[in-house]
């Protein structure tokens, strides 16, 4: 039942006929887990707060950097090195005190995602990256749980409820993924501040709209918003009845072609004490290298199959880029050509710096 304060709070909803009371007590009975608290977890994590989601999970193992703040608009310039998710839960209660918080400063993997999701209704997903994506999917499969999906591209975003009611899955939409580097992250090319601000907002009205029962959901839709042009599609598809989810994928990262094996890896704290150890590759864009670079050879990643011959091995060699995902791809190719060279991956890119 809602408290009188709870009811003055929440009373331009009781007042709308779909929603009422009766929904109003649906939302606050719901558990929802939220996926991320960086630039969709954000604005998907303040709405469904100040709607009264009665039990909201956050699952983030990330801290703030100042990069975020142009579009992570639940941070400030004083939370830069805290930690997301339990920043994000603070400033959150003060927003509504009636909503209990779950906060996992943890990285989501096989270990515990299948477990995690069994004790929440809804799924939501706020990650980056598509290993995480195909893991998120496969658990909620597993678990058995709604999974809504968004994603966002430059200027692009794209909003998607997956496992609903016996619906197709993301494995229907996206049945294998996208070569390593095809679809890079908003760290590596950029992102349109106000463009997260409107998916993860779109991702929260799916869960109300699943919670109190209204309105059509986007089951076996794939919504697609373009902000510099506002044009809008609504995309049909069909579950896949020969995609059969049983199990998890023993290692997601390999499954999405960024090999997890074989990688010798220093972080950006490492490298900076001992940087004149080693030789740097930054093969990132010409634009990224001359906004920010850490000195070293510069040879962008389309090209670095006809320089390989060129590198030499008197130290080792710190292959890197913005994220760490197209340095990886840089050294596969190197190998292919030389095995003479000490390559060392920078974990995380040059973002980290």
């Amino acid at each position: 039942m809602l408290n009188k304060e709870e009811n003055i709070q929440y009373s331009r909803h009781i007042l709308l006929d779909e929603i009422g009371v009766e929904g109003q007590e649906k939302l606050k009975s719901a558990k929802v887990l939220v996926i991320g608290a960086g630039g969709l977890g954000c604005p998907i994590l303040q709405y469904l707060t100040a709607a009264g989601v009665g039990t909201i999970g956050i699952i983030d193992n990330d801290i703030v950097d100042q990069t975020n703040l142009q579009r992570q608009v639940l941070y400030t310039i004083s939370d830069i090195g805290k930690s997301k998710a339990r920043v994000a839960s603070e400033r959150l209660a003060a927003l509504n005190p009636f909503v209990f918080f779950k906060v996992y400063e943890e990285l989501l993997d096989n270990d515990n995602a299948v477990e995690l999701f069994s004790a929440y209704d809804i799924i939501v997903d706020g990650s980056d990256n598509f290993p995480t994506r195909y893991l998120v999917n496969d658990a909620c499969v597993l678990a058995d749980k709604p999974l809504v999906f968004g994603s966002i591209f430059k200027f692009q975003g794209q909003v998607s409820v997956l496992n609903y009611k016996d619906g197709p899955t993301y494995r229907c939409l996206f049945p294998s993924p996208p070569s390593p580097g095809a679809v890079p992250n908003c760290s590596d090319i950029g992102v349109l501040g106000v463009l997260p601000g409107i998916i993860g907002s779109l991702q929260a009205n799916e869960v109300i709209k699943m919670v109190t029962g209204i309105g059509e959901v986007l089951r076996g839709k794939l919504f697609y918003f373009d902000t510099l042009t506002m044009q809008q599609q609504v995309i049909a598809f069909k579950k896949n009845h020969d995609i059969e989810i049983d199990q998890l994928e023993e290692d997601y990262d390999f499954f999405c072609g960024i090999s997890s094996y074989g990688f010798e890896e220093i972080n950006a704290v490492e490298l900076k004490k001992h940087i004149e150890d080693y030789q740097i590759l930054d093969v990132r864009s010409f634009e990224e290298f001359n906004h920010f670079n850490i000195g070293g050879t510069h040879i962008p990643l389309e090209s670095i199959s006809d320089h390989i011959m060129e590198l030499n091995g008197k130290k080792p060699i710190v292959v890197c880029c913005q994220s760490g995902i197209r340095s990886k791809r840089a050294i596969e190719l190197i190998r292919e050509k030389r095995n003479d060279l000490h390559l060392i991956n920078l974990s995380n890119g040059l973002s980290a710096f």
